[in-house]
């Protein structure tokens, strides 16, 4: 060992006792007079986030009773993950229903001793945490409730607001729960220094007026004020915001929030660009806080329904424009269930299944601690860089790029700010200091100089829709276990460095040629040539041990094949190219595209490109008019297997039987571009549901309308009373994949024909508008009659108009529009969606009766 070794083991034992020092001498959070949470013990701002995670309880809880988990196992990995992406703060709603009676009082049961061995295992991390004790939620969703002993099961979510008996159980249930005292750790939670701040309950959606507010809220405040805890109380103020006055009369010293920025429960992935959705978080009543020296922080937010990683960096910049201290991401899975997303199909949120996506809110976590609270980054598309930070959604890319950090969630070719300082890299994909063919996340850590640790996760591979139905017996997602190469480009480390394997059970020895070598998942310690270290892998380092790694095991059984065919093509193109993701569970010895078009078939080699994907180009003289149809057979040692279906046998054996092909409409030149047909299309359009809106057969066959039906273009929000009317209705269907293979022919087109019709027996005016992929709306209004047919509209004519924030984003206070400042003409080489509104030009008479509309197509002409 040499010297410089033995003082880094001095260096880092000190830097350890000190951390373990101020670790003891955490002092309470408080809220100073300008409404900002300040520590204790040094006066610092407080910084937070991290995830909601639930497997002590409800759904969580009984999965893993079903599928035979140690659930104290699953906690330390899923911990583990959490400190891996350099989250420091864990939120949940308890589910009190499952630890209290009916009276209120704290029952002493396996789901609380989960719970208070979850806190230690966080606490041991360093991870701090914002309880809410009561959820006012029965333990079933997704499934059915059961019948549970607490006060909520008895009284309802309505009740428990307002009935005498329910509001005493609440208060002897919360200053019970603060004064129980978890057994893992020997403190009550009224004095964890991890606990950091309070928030009475989840989502109460008071009904009563300011006074009954103030009088229930202050009962609750007192109830914890009684054990003497000091630490800053918080209400929800995002719903029934018109009563924010009557939250802080009742002296809680701060206000929660959330966000839904792409709404919930679309049922399938959301496409397009959807940083206009989170372009700011504006609070209207954000005054109100300022006067009360209110702090505010974020209990619940995601980008629901949607697989990509760009968006949730640009929602933490949003979030701290706000003055927001602390958020946490609503929800993490846990691993066990991971793979069937059982638990919030709406959200998908894993590190071992979605990597992109948790190395995302490993950089939104850096956005919390590395930009101030308040300051102003422009309107979207300028704050796509701030600081340190940079977003893409063209290329699916968020990046924190430091002096001595580098992180991003897919590849990309920026360079290190400074490659010499760098102590940390992660990501997933190649960059321009590691080159990775797999697509699990990687961490590189720096331990000293020429000295890395290496982990790596294993792939993962959505394999089906994780947004939609789901059970336990529906994979959606499924881990592989492969032996990938790996470059690394660091100067600290070199060529011809040495790598040897540190996780239990990991035998694997790479060989390293300059600065490659192959890889399998694990962790791995990684050594400058002519550089002694005596690391064992058992040392502590930060808050992880050296040694320490977690990923499922390969759950790929069966052949997969992931592809999706073009819709549509022009005649005349020169070849087609089709690409598939195979992922098989043994070698894949062949794959190849079997082809019918017309009574000719053809057989043409899928090839390898990368990792698990394969190409064929479809020559010119195979593209002729007609429906090009076509399977993809896969074969390996275990038998050939034809897609879709998944049938064993080649389509060239005598007794196969199944039809199902994949099908490309090859069009004739002057064929129009439908950019929407309500016949193939209306199950992807984005709009508030409405009770009337439908599909109904057309008057030709194969036509089919959509009809919308709104019998109030404004209902007053329960949720925001004061509110200023918004009189409009918007629905939006995003067309890029339909454009993408006839790019070619959109400048050529000077037209949209939009065929519809009234359905009142009266014209009606509706507002078209195309939205490009920078969130600008162009539109025109027009009047629709009661015959369908042909409305013609030149492109030239249309007019920068506002764009409708789709999905409609939750809470329901923040902005329905996205008021873009592109005062240009419309680039269709950039279009991306049709948004039609019923609203804009409408005279107020017309705004007080029900609007019916039918829309049949879309399409483009010269």
């Amino acid at each position: 060992m040499n010297a410089f070794f033995y003082l880094f083991l001095f260096l880092s034992v000190g830097a350890s006792i000190g951390l373990q020092a101020q670790e003891i001498d955490k002092q309470d959070v408080f809220v100073d007079d300008n409404g900002v949470m300040r520590w204790g013990h040094n006066m610092e701002e407080v910084k937070g986030f991290g995830v909601n995670y639930s497997a002590p309880f409800a759904h969580g809880f009984r999965t893993a009773k079903k599928l035979g988990i140690d659930l104290k196992e699953a906690i330390d990995k899923d911990v583990y993950h959490f400190s891996r992406l350099d989250f420091d703060l864990y939120r949940i709603h308890v589910w009190d229903t499952e630890i209290s009676d009916a009276e209120g009082n704290l029952l002493e049961n396996e789901h609380l001793e989960l719970f208070d061995y979850l806190l230690k295992q966080l606490k041991d991390r360093n991870i701090n945490y914002v309880i809410t004790p009561i959820a006012y939620w029965g333990n079933g969703w997704p499934e059915p409730d059961e019948e549970t002993p607490g006060f909520s099961h008895r009284y309802g979510k309505d009740n428990s607001l307002t009935d005498p008996d329910a509001i005493k159980a609440q208060e002897n249930y919360l200053a019970e729960f603060l004064e129980h005292v978890n057994p893992h750790t020997g403190v009550a939670y009224k004095d964890e220094p991890n606990l950091i701040a309070i928030e009475i309950s989840n989502e109460p959606h008071h009904r009563g007026t300011p006074e009954e507010v103030t009088t229930f809220v202050k009962k609750m405040v007192d109830a914890l004020r009684s054990t003497g805890t000091k630490k800053p109380i918080f209400y929800n103020v995002s719903h029934s915001v018109h009563l924010a006055d009557a939250y802080f009369a009742a002296g809680i010293q701060g206000g929660t929030f959330q966000w839904y920025p792409t709404g919930l429960g679309f049922q399938k992935e959301l496409e397009g660009n959807l940083l206009p959705n989170v372009n700011e978080y504006k609070i209207p009543f954000d005054e109100v806080i300022k006067k009360n020296s209110g702090a505010k922080l974020v209990y619940e937010f995601d980008a629901a329904d949607v697989n990509k990683s760009y968006i949730y960096p640009s929602m933490a910049r949003s979030f701290r424009e706000a003055g927001i201290q602390i958020a946490t991401h609503f929800a993490y899975d846990p691993t066990y269930m991971a793979h069937a997303n059982t638990e919030y199909n709406t959200h998908y949120m894993n590190l071992a299944y979605t990597p992109a996506k948790a190395l995302a809110l490993m950089i939104s976590g850096k956005v919390f601690h590395k930009i101030p609270m308040n300051q102003d980054y422009d309107t979207y598309p300028q704050n796509l860089t701030f600081e340190d930070f940079e977003i893409s959604y063209e290329q699916d890319l968020a990046i924190f790029n430091s002096e001595e950090e580098f992180i991003y969630t897919n590849s990309n070719t920026h360079s290190p700010k400074n490659i010499s300082q760098l102590n940390k890299i992660a990501g997933t994909g190649n960059s321009e200091v590691v080159k990775y063919e797999g697509n699990g996340a990687y961490f590189l850590d720096k331990l000293e100089n020429g000295v890395w640790r290496l982990e790596v996760m294993p792939d993962a591979i959505l394999v089906d829709n994780p947004f939609g139905r789901n059970n336990l017996d529906k994979t959606v997602a499924v881990i592989n276990w492969h032996k990938w190469m790996m470059s690394l480009v660091l100067p600290d480390l070199g060529e011809n460095f040495t790598i040897r394997s540190l996780n239990p059970g990991n035998n694997f020895k790479p060989e390293i040629k300059g600065n490659s070598f192959a890889i399998e998942p694990g962790t791995y310690l990684l050594t400058r040539k002519n550089v002694q270290t005596a690391y064992t892998g058992k040392e502590k380092w930060r808050h992880i041990n050296l040694n320490e790694f977690y990923a499922p095991e390969t759950t790929v059984t069966k052949t997969y094949v992931l592809h999706e065919p073009v819709k549509e093509i022009m005649v005349g193109e020169k070849s087609l190219e089709i690409n598939a993701q195979i992922v098989s569970n043994d070698k894949v010895e062949k794959a190849e595209v079997w082809l019918q078009n017309g009574n000719s078939y053809h057989s043409i080699e899928l090839k390898h490109k990368q990792a698990y994907t394969y190409s064929a180009l479809i020559p010119e003289d195979l593209l002729q008019p007609g429906f090009l149809k076509y399977r993809i057979i896969v074969s390996t040692r275990l038998g050939t297997f034809t897609y879709p279906g998944n049938l064993s046998g080649s389509p060239g054996d005598w007794d196969y039987y199944d039809k199902g092909s994949y099908t490309t409409r090859i069009v004739r030149e002057k064929t129009p571009l439908y950019l929407f047909n309500a016949a193939e299309d209306h199950e992807h359009v984005v709009g508030k549901w409405q009770r009337g809106n439908k599909l109904v057969p057309g008057l030709l066959p194969g036509q089919a309308e959509y009809q919308v039906k709104v019998e109030q273009l404004f209902v007053k929000d329960e949720e925001n009373l004061n509110a200023l009317p918004v009189y409009d209705y918007s629905f939006r269907y995003n067309f890029s994949e339909k454009i993408k293979v006839r790019e070619g022919e959109i400048s050529q087109n000077q037209h949209l024909v939009l065929k519809g019709r009234s359905l009142t027996g009266k014209s009606k005016k509706i507002q078209v508008a195309v939205v490009d992929k920078h969130g600008a709306a162009f539109g025109k209004i027009i009047e629709l009659a009661p015959e369908e047919k042909d409305y013609i509209i030149n492109i030239k004519d249309l007019q920068p108009v506002k764009t409708v924030s789709l999905p409609r984003p939750y809470p329901t206070f923040l902005s329905y529009y996205f008021e873009h400042e592109n005062r240009n003409d419309l680039n269709m080489e950039v279009a991306e969606a049709l948004q039609i509104s019923i609203g804009p030009g409408l005279e107020e008479p017309e705004l007080q009766v029900s609007q019916e509309i039918g829309i049949t197509s879309l399409r483009l002409e010269k």
